[in-house]
């Protein structure tokens, strides 16, 4: 059973930073990718790592402020997140897909997902 769990998120002021975890568990992951949900908005992508290469891929509202990175004894993936500004203020999702495609930032590519830890940057 393929199981997501998220942890770190906060609250913190803006400028500020948080990292985000996610333990997987459960079988080999191909790209595990972060996506975010404001309430009344759509889910979106912020940050995808490809787990055989390292390659990252990242929203360009993120970019140059967000890092994703894995832990390879650990099974986990983390969100370094600084710069933080309230328009950053969501639900913070890990996913996981069986493979990499070019279309890493669909949540369609991802099939399974952790509940989600909150993150609320204050101005």
């Amino acid at each position: 059973q393929v199981r997501l769990v998220e942890s770190g998120g906060g609250l913190v002021q803006a400028g500020g930073s948080l990292r985000l975890s996610c333990a997987a568990s459960g079988r080999t992951f191909s790209t595990m990718g972060w996506f975010r949900q404001a309430p009344g908005q759509e889910r979106e992508f912020v940050a995808a790592i490809r787990w055989d290469s390292r390659t990252t891929n990242y929203a360009d509202s993120v970019k140059g402020r967000f890092t994703i990175s894995r832990d390879d004894a650990k099974n986990t993936v983390y969100l370094q997140m600084d710069s933080l500004k309230p328009e950053d203020t969501a639900l913070y999702v890990c996913a996981s897909a069986p493979y990499y495609r070019s279309f890493y930032y669909t949540t369609s590519l991802y099939d399974y997902w952790g509940r989600g830890t909150q993150v609320t940057v204050s101005s």
